[in-house]
């Protein structure tokens, strides 16, 4: 009984998905929050902060475990590593005052029984029991008993199912049970309140423990160093609410438009009213009229076609051509029947419909899937209100770094009670003397410091044209060491040059035909292919559409003819092309294109059906990879010579696309339902080679050399042909010359043969013949075993392949992505998975690509930037307004100098905390503390301005050929603080006990300095009676019994507030990863400033300088004895962090001595690689066997046995 309440009490929400939270049903105890709220009242409000902070604690406090049913309070946890707790009340949302009919049963008429709609309803009452989370509502479901998202409909539908339940529309008693259920259809930021912005802010547990500091300070009556930080803290808060204030404006005004536009809807009774687009609902049918529309909503296009403009999700402006869904099929979800390619039939909410094609029935209609957040542009600004955290080391050390101080204020509190119970004061001084260390060591403004860095980096990146919406992943942008570039549009031009065509006739290749002879190509099936086959529009008298489709239309001088609308905006009749004036050997009027299926990079191909006007047939035509093509085609079709005259152009670098045709029999042009794609595209006839020219980037090859230089890995990952791919990783040299490419193919298990994988040199493939084939297989392998143990070879791998290996051979994956160098004809999902294999091997992987097809990969990785002139992108992380991989330098730069420069705040404020920590401590011990003026100094004075301008370092303009580190926790900068703590310890301690034994040294000094024969000597001398003058500060909350004015006060105040200085000087790294110190100007002239007014301070003899600070005069031996200390300190600390801490080869040195060994996967497989010597195996194939099964899983696994145990070693 007790494991089912756990059952109930514990769902997934968004199961499988990368936004997966657990949930756990509790409820309100009436007993136990009456206990809380008296807990907040004794505590003065310290437990309700404590527990606004830890929500689960929250929970816990105030509830008791019980089932999701009977829950007033759901419990959230997200499933990744970082294990958020959120918590959510649970909402009723009444139906009874809707005024609905109900069926027999009682319950009301929905479309769609079975629809979660239905199921969430409770009976007899009438009700919704549901919770908000992130903007997206969930319903519980009675029948799962789980909470399932609304506002969606169901992924289980199939084609049939949505065009008969909702593809005559819904009734308006059904829109308002959906309405009151899915809320309204918006998108919609709020503004947020400057008041809640200030309150959220003040509520951070940084600003928190600041004001608890402050206090204490106020308490002990230093007024004026309170009243510095207090207004210190005031600038803060305003800078950063008004730049949260402002980020809410702005995405609040970018989302805005979409929740006011007029949609026309058709209801059940056939009924069609223009409503406001808030008021849709999933199941809603829109018609779409013609006219430009920016979509408020996801929606599944269930008859006719649209042309509309996708920039917002892809950040290409290209027309894309959508199909509608087609109706047969019955036993599969719409989704799974239309496979990878099921995004060709949805209208994306925030993209623009530019122009709409009637079918046969005369409108163009569209079921709406989605909408509000639930939508995908409502996904987008989701992604940004609700960020995922990064998981990265420094952010993780410094939690740890935090505690070791904290370790470090317990020590020194114990120290502090110690002291003052045996020196006898009150309990009184003794518990804020305890409390006053506490805040000393464990220094506030850590956080706030190590911001300031990130924040520069990314106002430099904004100047040179890279956005970031993630500022935290600059930091992680400085450990990137693999960099994935897309090919077309990233590494090449954006543009193609047609080189020709090569016909192909009775098995048989033709001549070239160069379109730059002159000649026009004669009428024929390759014409009508070149003239036909693409997905081009006519939008305001401009040709529009993908760049390879207006190249090759443009070859052949043919003119669009526009398709005349009717009066409501709609497409009257198909497109049809036509021979331009220069054609006079044109035999045809034109051709009318009746049909298309787009192209897809899943399918790798597009097609289309067409009439030649005055003419009866149809004719199809098919434009995609050669390889893919040459599989619907008839296999006598094919000329003997392809594969060969397909490599010969690839592998110059060629863009080559296969054509191919049929003539239809048996099919009308009566409406587009009558067209089956599978059947359509079966037995072509093989047409010929369309070539064109990639050149590219004139930025491409410094870039990849800047980036080899550095010892960045960069991998080429495309949907193009593999051989082109192979060339322009050459030319680019991306791949070095020298380089062996070693193409690894495999292939799916067939009938009783298993799954095979095999290695075969690129460069032989060239040269093999039948004859001569053995001969060379044992040169090449010779070659290669020469050339295994400098690891010069590089794997080409295929999408196809690819999936086969992460199916059957993924214990030979990671051995094959370590030197795997081109990633060909990879799909969009690939590709994310592709990237996720290199996170696996620990690699910080960056993703750039043009943010069409590299959307998915662009969001997956560490660093995913999209090269488009829009300044916010949705596809990733940063942006470039800069086409071109120019910015991957200057990002992965800018990052390392960020990383760079939070170490050395780290450190400093780590420092600084430890420098005032040990001068407390000794002065401790004479009861005393520094007064009001000197912590002012110190603090605000030198502290707060170093944080400010030390990050203002530019990034060094080269990329060293290695990376900072990422770890706080690293020995190298241990040892620095370590080093630096022992350092200031030493002239501290020498300080304090050295002044002790001085002739002129008394407990009971006096302020003023007298001359006796002309030489300057403390009053002390003269007085020996002297009185002991009082704070200057006035009266305190508690009066301590301390007089800040003693010898040992005087000598540590001037040699601590310089140390600072010197070890903000010594940590302020610059070259190799950041410009020089002296090219910051400010923080340099800040420095000089603090450094010149600090000695000032040490050598004046002004009385009252003495008496604001609280000094007493010292002999100017002994201050020039402070002088020579702290020079002293500058050389010995610059010549630590010089030939110690900052000696890599030192470093390097003592790794080998003590034979470490990185731990990182990839590091791990590339040792094991170079110890392999029958890797790679050259020129063999190997199979996997079937395993006999000894559990009851359904799916048969496949294994290689030759590398069982290769797999057991690389366990990633």
């Amino acid at each position: 009984m007790e494991r089912s309440n756990n059952k109930y009490q514990h769902g997934l929400l968004n199961q499988g998905e990368e936004n997966e939270m657990e949930t756990f049903g509790y409820k309100i105890q009436s007993c136990r929050k009456v206990a809380c709220v008296l807990g907040y009242i004794l505590s003065c409000g310290f437990l309700w902060l404590i527990l606004y902070w830890k929500p689960e604690w929250h929970v816990w406090a105030h509830c008791v475990p019980c089932s999701l049913q009977e829950a007033d309070t759901i419990l959230l946890k997200t499933t990744d590593e970082f294990e958020q707790y959120f918590r959510k009340n649970v909402i009723w949302i009444p139906l009874q005052n809707l005024n609905i009919s109900k069926t027999t049963t009682g319950q009301p008429v929905i479309a769609d029984s079975k629809s979660i709609i239905t199921k969430s309803i409770q009976k007899p009452d009438l009700k919704v029991k549901l919770i908000r989370v992130q903007k997206v509502s969930y319903v519980w479901d009675q029948e799962e008993k789980q909470f399932v998202r609304a506002g969606v409909l169901e992924d289980n539908l199939t084609c049939h199912d949505i065009h008969s339940k909702f593809a005559s529309g819904l009734t308006s008693e059904e829109q308002n049970i959906r309405r009151s259920i899915c809320g309204p259809n918006k998108i919609e930021v709020d503004i947020v309140p400057i008041w809640k912005l200030l309150f959220k802010e003040v509520l951070n547990p940084f600003y928190a423990f600041e004001a608890c500091s402050l206090a204490l300070w106020l308490a002990v009556g230093f007024i004026e160093y309170s009243i510095a930080v207090i207004i210190m803290t005031l600038v803060s808060i305003i800078f950063t609410v008004h730049d949260l204030r402002k980020e809410s404006v702005k995405l609040h005004n970018l989302v805005e438009s979409n929740n006011s536009v007029k949609v026309t809807v058709r209801l059940k009774n056939g009924e069609c009213k223009e409503i406001e687009s808030q008021y849709l609902v999933p199941g809603d049918v829109i018609i779409l009229t013609g006219r430009r529309l920016f979509l408020p909503c996801d929606a599944i296009l269930i008859s006719g076609g649209c042309i509309v403009n996708e920039s917002m999700l892809t950040g290409e402006s290209i027309p894309v051509s959508k199909t509608p869904l087609p109706s047969l099929d019955r036993t599969m979800p719409w989704k799974a029947h239309s496979g990878e390619d099921f995004k060709r039939h949805i209208l994306f909410c925030g993209t623009e419909v530019i122009q709409t094609k009637a079918a046969s029935h005369g409108q163009v209609k569209a079921v709406i899937l989605r909408t509000g957040f639930n939508t995908a542009k409502g996904d987008m600004v989701r992604s940004i209100l609700y960020p995922k955290p990064m998981n990265f080391k420094l952010y993780r050390d410094a939690f740890r770094f935090l505690m070791i101080l904290a370790t470090v204020a317990v020590i020194g509190t114990i120290y502090t009670v110690a002291v003052f119970v045996v020196k006898g004061e009150s309990p009184t001084e003794v518990v804020i003397k305890a409390l006053i260390i506490i805040t000393t060591a464990v220094p506030p403004a850590l956080s706030a410091a190590l911001s300031t860095g990130i924040m520069y980096a990314q106002r430099r990146l904004k100047k040179q044209g890279i956005f970031c919406i993630s500022p935290q992943r600059i930091n992680v942008c400085g450990r990137l060491n693999i960099i994935c570039f897309d090919k077309t549009g990233t590494l090449t031009e954006d543009g193609l040059d047609l080189w020709g065509v090569l016909p192909a006739k009775e098995n048989c290749f033709q001549e070239v035909y160069s379109f730059t002879s002159g000649e026009a190509l004669p009428w024929g099936p390759l014409l009508g292919a070149l003239s036909s086959c693409h997905s081009l529009v006519a939008i305001d008298g401009t040709l529009q559409g993908d760049p390879l489709d207006l190249k090759m239309f443009e070859g052949t001088q043919w003119e669009v003819q526009e398709p005349e609308t009717e009066g409501n905006g709609t497409e009257s009749s198909n497109l049809i092309v036509k021979p331009g004036h220069s054609c006079n050997s044109a035999s045809v009027k034109g051709i009318v294109i009746v049909h298309q299926f787009p192209f897809s990079s899943s399918l790798q191909r597009m097609s289309v059906i067409t009439q030649v006007i005055g003419e009866d047939e149809l004719v199809v035509y098919m434009k995609g990879a050669p390889e893919m093509v040459t599989k619907f085609c008839k296999a006598e079709s094919v000329p003997k010579g392809f594969t060969s005259e397909l490599q010969f152009y690839t592998m110059k670098g060629f863009r080559v696309i296969g054509l191919a045709y049929k003539t239809l029999k048996g099919y009308k042009t009566e409406g587009d339902s009558n067209f089956i794609r599978e059947e359509v595209e079966s037995d072509l006839e093989f047409l010929g080679l369309l070539i064109l020219e990639n050149r590219l980037k004139p930025e491409t090859k410094p870039v990849l050399q800047e980036l080899s230089c550095a010892n960045i890995r960069t991998v080429m990952i495309t949907g193009d042909n593999l051989q082109t791919a192979i060339t322009v990783a050459r030319t680019s040299g991306l791949v070095p010359e020298t380089s062996n490419i070693i193409l690894v193919e495999a292939d799916e298990p067939t009938g009783l043969k298993s799954a095979k994988i095999s290695w075969h040199p690129v460069e032989a493939h060239e040269q093999i013949s039948d004859d001569g084939k053995d001969t060379l297989n044992i040169e090449i392998e010779r070659q290669t075993t020469e050339e295994e143990a400098r690891g010069n070879y590089h794997f080409a791998i295929s999408g196809k392949s690819y999936q086969v290996i992460l199916q059957h051979f993924q214990s030979l994956l990671p051995k094959l992505l370590v030197n795997g160098a081109i990633f060909a004809r990879m799909s969009p999902a690939q590709k994310s998975s592709l990237v996720e294999e290199f996170q696996k091997l620990n690699y910080y992987v960056c993703m750039c690509g043009d943010g069409a097809n590299d959307c998915g990969a662009l969001k997956v990785a560490h660093a995913g930037i999209s090269l488009s002139e829009q300044e916010a992108s949705v596809a990733s992380p940063f942006t470039s307004r800069t086409p071109n991989i120019g910015c991957i330098p200057q990002l992965i730069k800018e990052g390392r100098a960020a990383l760079v420069t939070s170490f050395c705040v780290f450190k400093y404020m780590t420092l600084y905390a430890m420098i005032q920590f040990v001068c407390l401590l000794l002065l401790y011990w004479q009861i005393n503390i520094l007064s009001n003026y000197q912590l002012l100094v110190q603090d605000v004075a030198v502290t707060i301005l170093v944080c400010l301008t030390m990050s203002l370092n530019h990034a060094y303009p080269k990329l060293a050929p290695y990376r900072p580190p990422a770890q706080l926790m690293s020995p190298p900068l241990l040892l620095s603080v370590v080093l630096h703590v022992l350092f200031t310890i030493a002239i501290q301690v020498y300080g304090f006990v050295v002044i002790q034994k001085q002739p002129w040294y008394s407990t009971n000094p006096q302020t003023a300095c007298m001359f006796v024969n002309g030489s300057l000597v403390p009053s002390s001398e003269m007085f020996q009676n002297g009185g002991t003058n009082s704070s200057s500060t006035g009266a305190a909350a508690f009066e301590l019994n301390i007089s800040h004015k003693s010898y040992e006060t005087t000598t540590l105040w001037p040699l601590t507030t310089i140390h600072c200085i010197i070890v903000a000087f010594v940590f302020s790294k610059g070259k190799p990863f950041r410009q020089p110190i002296y090219t910051n100007y400010i923080f340099t002239m800040v420095l000089v400033a603090q450094l010149g007014i600090c000695i000032f301070l040490l050598f004046a003899d002004i009385e009252n300088i003495y008496i604001v600070m609280e000094l007493v005069c010292t002999p100017n031996s002994w201050r020039i004895t402070l002088f020579i200390v702290l020079i002293i300190t500058v050389v010995v600390s610059i010549l630590a962090e010089e030939l110690i801490i900052e000696n890599r080869k030192l470093w390097l040195l003592l790794k080998k001595c003590f034979k470490y060994k990185s731990s990182s996967q990839y590091r791990k497989i590339i040792r094991m690689v170079e110890t392999d010597p029958n890797w790679p195996p050259i020129n063999r194939t190997y199979r996997t066997k079937p395993l006999s099964r000894h559990t009851s899983e359904n799916n048969q696994a496949y294994s290689n046995p030759a590398y069982e145990q290769e797999f057991k070693k690389v366990d990633i």
